[in-house]
């Protein structure tokens, strides 16, 4: 299938742009040293919003309660399911 003049344009504009990119000088990325990844990490650390005492209590408090129930459901279906395969094998 022969190509119109537009595909023809556009493949050798394609062309064009990837030798340019070729020939352009690639950048050396800077290798930071780790001084100043710990300067960055201290910088984004005081951006951070820290929960009050009562908040983290709370959040403490969920996180406790939610394991505690999961827990319960958990040997609940293990407990169902042990005797189910008990009544059913032996």
């Amino acid at each position: 299938m022969a190509k119109t003049s537009k595909e023809k344009a556009t493949t050798s504009t394609r062309k064009r742009l990837n030798a340019a990119a070729a020939a352009a000088p690639k950048k050396k990325k800077k290798k930071g040293s780790l001084r100043e990844y710990f300067k960055g990490v201290k910088l984004e650390m005081k951006k951070v919003v820290w929960p009050t005492r009562k908040e983290l209590g709370s959040f403490t408090a969920v996180v406790l309660i939610t394991c505690a129930a999961f827990a319960v459901v958990f040997w609940a279906v293990d407990t169902g399911v042990l005797a189910a395969i008990k009544a059913v094998c032996f």
